[in-house]
């Protein structure tokens, strides 16, 4: 009597070897250690994962869900991410024994998905953060900050723990924060920000970088009648004249002049004579006028923060505190400092 192995005879034998496959083929990522899907592999399901690749119209179908000078929350539907990887890995099942085979190894396929959806984005020095994947949620924000600040700062926190006005240098490994898994911006005024868990608060900063200057639009006049104001400072402490939230007067500040035909062109020479007049001490001369550094010290501004999700801030106050200038080392000591660099 021949031996006949048949179809069904040949699909349980691939499904069995298949389940032991995991066991045996594993991949030895430099980076990441050992694991049963390829390093490149890996990370590019968690790409997609994180929406890489999928188009803008499939995010957002029609332009009035978004419309400029907004912003929409959401959180990503596991389900639908987690089809979107199998349709990929679908493309290179052609037999039966292909299906079951990635049905045998589906299950370490998601867990190393999910650990590589966290190490796409690691700033560096920060600790690895692993385990099971959980809540995606996010947010798309359209708005002239995002092209006019394309480095904008996001902090997501799991509980309201820092104050609105505080800085903090926690990492994203830290407890209280939440680890945002991709920001980037789709068009130049458009930025998604995607974050691992549900967030309490939000922060949204523009960039501490370098030095800024600037002032204070008035938000309800039309772009072709540009106003602003500068709050003056003392000129011997530089601290603000008033409370640093106080309502923006003639005895706190000046408005700013444009040039003539220009409503978004400061006239700077204009704007110094005008602050030389207010900025206290008040001078004794006619047309007095302020020194570079000086009116430098008058047109310094700290980053603002927008905060989303506060619950202790019901009457949506707006804080300008950290306008206040804080001297960390004395005139004398920087001077000796810049001396003895320069030889002197």
């Amino acid at each position: 009597m021949k031996s006949v192995i048949g179809a069904q005879v040949a699909l349980k034998a691939a499904t069995l070897a298949s389940k032991r496959y995991a066991d045996v083929a594993i991949d030895d990522d430099p980076d990441d250690g050992l694991h049963v899907v390829p390093g490149e592999l890996r990370r590019f399901l968690a790409r997609l994962r994180l929406l890489h690749g999928v188009p803008f119209s499939y995010l957002v179908p029609d332009a009035e869900l978004l419309p400029p000078e907004s912003m929409r929350f959401f959180y990503i539907d596991r389900a639908w991410t987690d089809a979107l990887v199998q349709g990929a890995l679908s493309v290179g099942t052609v037999s039966s024994a292909d299906r079951a085979l990635l049905e045998a190894v589906y299950p370490h396929i998601r867990d190393e998905v999910d650990e590589a959806e966290r190490t796409l984005r690691r700033p560096a020095g920060q600790e690895r953060l692993e385990g099971a994947g959980g809540t995606i949620t996010g947010f798309l924000m359209r708005s002239r900050a995002v092209s006019g600040w394309p480095n904008l700062h996001v902090r997501a926190y799991a509980v309201d723990v820092v104050a609105d006005d505080a800085l903090t240098t926690a990492a994203e490994s830290d407890p209280s924060r939440l680890k945002v898994l991709r920001m980037e911006r789709l068009a130049p005024a458009v930025l998604l920000v995607l974050i691992d868990g549900v967030p309490a608060v939000v922060h949204v900063e523009e960039p501490r970088q370098g030095i800024q200057f600037g002032a204070r639009l008035d938000a309800g006049a039309p772009p072709s009648k540009r106003a602003a104001r500068v709050r003056f400072r003392d000129k011997n402490t530089g601290n603000l004249v008033g409370a640093p939230d106080a309502p923006l007067t003639d005895a706190n500040s000046v408005p700013v002049p444009f040039r003539a035909g220009a409503p978004g062109v400061i006239d700077l020479a204009e704007l110094n004579r005008r602050l030389a007049k207010k900025a206290p001490p008040v001078p004794a001369e006619a047309t007095p006028t302020l020194a570079p550094n000086e009116f430098a010290l008058q047109m310094l501004r700290f980053p603002y923060r927008q905060v989303f999700g506060d619950p202790a801030n019901t009457q949506g106050r707006r804080f300008f505190g950290l306008d206040t200038f804080r001297p960390k080392v004395s005139l004398a000591t920087w001077q000796a400092a810049v001396k003895s660099n320069l030889g002197l």
